[in-house]
């Protein structure tokens, strides 16, 4: 399903394949000969997304540009099933497999490999040929790469890099999440106005 949105509708390069479930969602462009599986989400939250040339984004990949952070994936990138990248850079060649998470401002170099369940934190910078083992946690510039048991090292890197006020504009704190739910909304309803567009 393709669709309009913010104005903005697809650009999909005529020998990619785009699954009749998958749906892709305003400013996206779409490289030639990727490939989009079923039941994937590429929108662009009023941010663009450019997904490059060989790509394959498998079976319930959600991936999304915001207005703060694009996404751009470079050329040859495999999107495991259900992974989720929010607004970073992927250079060429690298592999994110099943349940892979990449937040905003996260730039991964090239052929950099995030195992099944990885993390790569807000704002986290991998080198080339970098490696994030199954379940394990990248997170700083550059990356620091940990254990997922071993919270307090994760959140002395984390904290600094302020999730809440990168990503939504607020700050932490006992009114948070209704800050943050009073944007979100407010900046979703903009889909009300979503056009799909007839193939």
């Amino acid at each position: 399903m393709l669709i309009e949105h913010g104005g903005k509708t697809p650009r999909i390069h005529e020998t990619a394949w785009i699954a009749p479930n998958a749906t892709i969602s305003g400013d996206v462009e779409i490289g030639a000969n990727t490939r989009v599986l079923y039941g994937a989400v590429i929108t662009a939250e009023g941010g663009p997304v450019e997904v490059g040339e060989q790509c394959v984004v498998m079976e319930n990949a959600v991936l999304r540009g915001t207005r703060r952070h694009p996404l751009q994936i470079s050329n040859r990138v495999l999107v495991g099933p259900h992974a989720h990248l929010s607004g970073c850079r992927v250079d060429e060649e690298c592999f994110l497999a099943t349940g892979a998470a990449v937040f905003n401002g996260a730039r991964l170099g090239k052929r950099v490999e995030v195992r099944i369940n990885g993390v790569v934190h807000l704002k986290t910078v991998l080198p080339d040929d970098g490696l994030v083992p199954i379940g394990w946690v990248a997170v700083g510039d550059p990356a620091e790469v940990l254990p997922p048991d071993d919270h307090d090292a994760i959140w002395a890197a984390q904290e600094p890099l302020d999730f809440p006020k990168q990503v939504f504009g607020v700050t932490r704190g006992p009114e948070m999440m209704t800050q943050i739910m009073a944007r979100y909304t407010r900046a979703l309803s903009e889909h009300q106005h979503d056009r799909i567009i007839d193939p």
